[in-house]
């Protein structure tokens, strides 16, 4: 039994499909496939399940695969531990960041951290909450920068700003002419959105509970996008109007496009860190923190 073997049973419990966990570990999908059969055969007992289409996992399964978890994490845990011994603002740092923060805060957050760390590198990635999840847990990223709620059994979560959500418009919407918009307003026209599994849209549904799933008032519909900046553009083409975090629309088009802000109560998200409980590297964690506040304040950001 290998670390890396284990390694390929968490991805392929993860992915679900042999072709997608191979390419995630950077190996041929016969290598991933005889390595998964070999350690089957070792244990005497059958982790996943095959069909044509679909790998499952056996009950028995899944508690090795929980446990091959903690393995890898008590490794990762070993090399973190050696290189934080030396300087633990040395080295790269894993961070992701959700796709609706990460455009925002990281261009005024990277110099802030390289004056507070400056030989500590950034590896950034961006995905979905259900895809950095797993990430943190399994080492792959150290920290990631998230919207609550999120909870995870061993990790830590600290508060880091809040945001307030505004809407934008066309410049010649008739919404123009109002100084602040209430959320009831939003079902009166074409709704553009972020598609299923982006949680922000989950949190503009849920501050503006009177928008349905797919029908608004007179027959105005909601629309998906698959990124804030392409609703942008649809919003500038006329198409409707749309819901962002206030640090999305900085760097505006103001011959093309409006902003206004939210009657009072208004929708907002709280913006968190979060890293394992055992990662060995507290000041690099800090020192993430402090550059993060500082971008906000440059940010106008609460």
């Amino acid at each position: 039994m290998t670390l890396t073997e284990l390694k390929y049973i968490v991805m392929l419990a993860e992915e679900k499909h042999f072709g997608r966990a191979a390419e995630r570990c950077h190996v041929s999908q016969p290598t991933l496939s005889v390595a998964v059969k070999k350690l089957e055969d070792e244990l005497g007992a059958a982790i996943f399940e095959r069909s044509k289409s679909s790998v499952y996992i056996t009950p028995i399964g899944e508690q090795i695969i929980t446990q091959a978890r903690r393995v890898l994490e008590q490794a990762n845990m070993i090399k973190e531990l050696a290189s934080s011994g030396k300087n633990q603002l040395r080295g790269p740092l894993k961070v992701g960041a959700i796709f609706t923060i990460a455009p925002y805060l990281f261009p005024s957050m990277i110099p802030e951290l390289k004056s507070i760390a400056e030989g500590m590198p950034l590896q950034i990635e961006e995905d979905l909450t259900e895809n950095l999840r797993p990430k943190l847990r399994n080492g792959e990223l150290d920290a990631i920068i998230v919207a609550l709620p999120f909870r995870e059994p061993d990790v830590v979560t600290q508060p880091i700003y809040e945001e307030e959500f505004v809407v934008l418009m066309p410049k010649d919407h008739p919404w123009t002419k109002l100084e602040h918009v209430s959320t009831d307003q939003l079902t009166t026209d074409n709704l553009l959105l972020l598609g299923k599994g982006h949680c922000f849209s989950d949190q503009v549904m849920e501050a503006c509970p009177l928008v349905g799933e797919d029908e608004l008032n007179d027959g105005h519909t909601i629309v998906n996008g698959s990124s804030l900046e392409t609703i942008r553009y649809m919003v500038s083409s006329g198409l409707g109007v749309t819901v962002l975090p206030k640090s999305a629309v900085t760097h505006l088009d103001e011959s093309i496009l409006a902003v206004r802000p939210f009657k009072s109560p208004v929708p907002k998200r709280t913006v968190a860190l979060a890293w394992r409980a055992s990662f060995p590297r507290p000041q690099a964690i800090e020192s993430l923190s402090q550059s993060i506040k500082a971008a906000c304040q440059k940010l106008n950001l609460g």
